[in-house]
């Protein structure tokens, strides 16, 4: 029987670039909204999958980046949504958490046909993934208020696009596993 993952993309940041300044804002609003995203998905026992990048660090794995990112200056922001130990993990190097990674194998062994989204960055890699999903004819959903941009008007328009061109569902988290 077919299901719905819950992708969370790249909340797992060090906010060691240069447009942090202008994202950590928006993960400050959208991270009540993640955290009751996760929750909600580990409670119905949906998939979880983190797709994170690496930060460069190529002979990393998945705890590397988690302790990277909660030895940050913004750990705050990680903490509250940390893999547990039923998450799966998939490290991603560009933007599109399809791009070269192995999760379009993973959602066929799991039997996954719906993506939920979530995390940063809403303009950036949500909207490249969304696309990647939509051409791999999955159904996709963006809770609208649990994903973080750096550029207001960028965010909203590409929101807009993945509704509008996609055929994406864009809701709040209350309801994106619905």
């Amino acid at each position: 029987m077919a299901q719905t993952a819950l992708v969370i993309i790249d909340m797992l940041n060090t906010y060691d670039h240069e447009d942090a300044e202008l994202l950590v804002p928006s993960v400050r609003q959208a991270l009540p909204a993640v955290v009751d995203l996760t929750g909600q998905a580990r409670e119905r026992g949906l998939p979880v999958i983190y797709a994170n990048d690496n930060f460069g660090r190529w002979r990393s794995h998945h705890g590397e980046i988690l302790d990277a990112a909660l030895a940050g200056p913004y750990a705050e922001l990680v903490e509250p949504v940390r893999p547990d130990e039923a998450s799966y993990f998939i490290v991603k190097a560009r933007h599109s958490i399809f791009y070269e990674t192995p999760l379009a194998y993973l959602l066929g062994t799991l039997d996954v046909n719906h993506l939920v989204l979530c995390g940063q960055v809403t303009e950036q890699c949500v909207l490249y993934s969304a696309l990647d999903a939509h051409i791999r004819h999955l159904s996709v959903t963006v809770a609208r208020d649990a994903v973080a941009h750096i550029h207001e008007d960028l965010a909203a328009a590409a929101l807009r696009m993945m509704e509008t061109n996609m055929g994406a569902r864009v809701l709040p988290a209350a309801e994106a596993l619905r």
